[in-house]
């Protein structure tokens, strides 16, 4: 049975890279960090924030997940974690991953009142919201998902000198913890796009932390 981990925590201003502040050889220039995004949703296809509803995926979906397969069979993780979310389980299993335990550290943004709208619904009465500076009535602020991410990034420290660790989760806490890794601010996810079952490499050089690879087309991409 997979474990599930549930980590509430005080909330704070998120500081410098957890990886920054390893203790000297914790972060090793061999530290791989896989972060997988899920495979297509009738949601993602259409931009529709998703973050608590449950989806299954698409077709297509089914196809990116297990296009990832040969990918990821060579890995030997140390430890693999899932979002709490449907959609990232099936996309691991698609993929022929383990999963050895469920973090609801990384669920999906929860988006309150806009679940299920895209951005150009909202901006008919918020003309320039953005997810990455701007409140979402019901939902969590970018201060919040970046604890959430920097959560995880400490469990991955703990376990990538061990071997490689997985993580599958969703389109923007993904790019959170792409950010975090690096000592950014969470809104700084913005800038970095993220396809559906598009797979990235987080890692290091000379013990610092720095992105390997970021959002490498899926074999199965239309």
């Amino acid at each position: 049975m997979v474990a599930t981990v549930s980590t509430a925590g005080s909330f704070r201003e998120p500081a410098a890279s957890l990886a920054d502040d390893a203790p000297p050889g914790a972060l090793t220039d061999r530290a791989e960090i896989w972060l997988i995004r899920h495979g297509e949703t009738e949601w993602s296809k259409t931009g529709q924030h998703t973050g608590r509803t449950e989806l299954d995926l698409t077709e297509h979906g089914v196809e990116q997940a297990e296009a990832l397969r040969p990918m990821l069979a060579n890995l030997a993780p140390s430890l693999v974690l899932c979002s709490p979310r449907r959609r990232s389980q099936r996309t691991a299993e698609l993929a022929g991953v383990r999963v050895d335990e469920i973090d609801d550290d990384l669920a999906e943004w929860d988006y309150g009142d806009y679940e299920g709208l895209t951005t150009v619904q909202i901006r008919q009465h918020d003309r320039h919201w953005t997810i990455w500076e701007d409140r979402v009535p019901g939902g969590e602020s970018a201060a919040q998902v970046s604890i959430r991410a920097d959560r995880v990034i400490a469990r991955a420290m703990d376990a990538v000198a061990q071997g490689p660790v997985v993580l599958f989760g969703h389109g923007h806490i993904n790019r959170v913890i792409g950010a975090r890794w690096l000592g950014l601010p969470a809104r700084s996810g913005g800038m970095f796009a993220l396809g559906t079952a598009a797979p990235c490499v987080l890692g290091a050089e000379h013990h610092r932390p720095v992105i390997v690879r970021w959002n490498i087309t899926n074999p199965a991409a239309s």
